[in-house]
């Protein structure tokens, strides 16, 4: 690689050798997309080799025209950090799944003092070279993510809201998708104001979005996060609001007296 890609996501496995079947990591977001890591300890397909893969979570989310041209590599590591495999820095165009069937045999796992406590590490790292191929995508495209339906150009944000808090809407009432849309909707439009500098937010935002919390938090979604944040605002700005302001007469006051002041004491 040209640059050097940033780490995008680090994933210990304890009690490896034990392992049996496919094994799957937490959601992460790099390059716009929601990712995961599955590895298959004692092989997929293969039966002397690790197999180890990288898949889109939502597929369907990509369509339509998602593509990005990515620079990427897969990294095994024992409990001290030692690299064990590292695969070459393969530069293409991503789209729902990348890895190998055979990742690394599995004689050299269980060469004695090779992983060591019986732990192994699997860094990803990604670099977006370029977007391609993406047509004539107008953003107002609906794609499918996790169930909610929206606008293409909102997927990023919600895939960034369910990689940071994973059961947000594990609880959630409604499977109508229109219900489900509007909500989601809603809660975009919360979390873009909250994101907002705490002066620049009237009262009357504040109480809209307790209310809209309220109404979310009650069809089933998880917020407490978002509880946390909106106190946060709330706080920041009552803080701003009741520090003292010095009128511009005040001002023109204060530097009146010291031009007077400075010209005494030079006499």
């Amino acid at each position: 690689m040209e640059k050097e890609s940033e780490k995008a996501f680090s994933w210990e496995i304890d009690n490896f050798s034990e392992r049996n079947g496919e094994i799957r990591s937490d959601p992460f977001t790099s390059g716009g997309c929601e990712w995961r890591l599955c590895v298959h300890p004692k092989g997929k397909l293969v039966d002397d080799h690790l197999s180890l893969f990288l898949h889109a979570v939502n597929p369907v989310s990509l369509l339509p025209g998602w593509r990005r041209r990515a620079s990427y590599c897969l990294v095994l590591l024992n409990h001290s950090g030692k690299e064990l495999h590292r695969t070459n820095a393969d530069c293409s165009a991503l789209r729902s799944k990348a890895g190998s069937h055979r990742m690394l045999p599995l004689t050299k796992l269980q060469e004695e003092g090779f992983l060591e406590y019986n732990k192994l590490t699997i860094e990803v790292y990604i670099k977006v070279v370029k977007i391609v191929n993406e047509g004539n995508l107008t953003g107002n495209e609906m794609v499918d993510f996790r169930g909610f339906h929206v606008l293409n150009r909102q997927a990023v944000s919600v895939s960034n809201i369910f990689a940071q808090h994973p059961d947000v809407a594990v609880d959630i009432r409604s499977s109508i998708r229109e219900v489900k849309t509007a909500y989601m909707n809603l809660l975009l439009g919360l979390v873009e104001t909250l994101d907002k500098a705490p002066q620049s937010l009237s009262e009357s935002e504040l109480t809209n979005a307790e209310s809209e919390l309220s109404e979310l938090t009650e069809a089933g979604f998880k917020l407490d996060w978002l509880r946390l944040k909106l106190e946060e605002v709330s706080l920041k700005r009552k803080k701003a609001a009741s520090s003292p302001r010095v009128s511009l007469f005040e001002c023109i006051d204060f530097l009146v007296k010291r031009f007077f002041l400075s010209c005494f004491s030079e006499h």
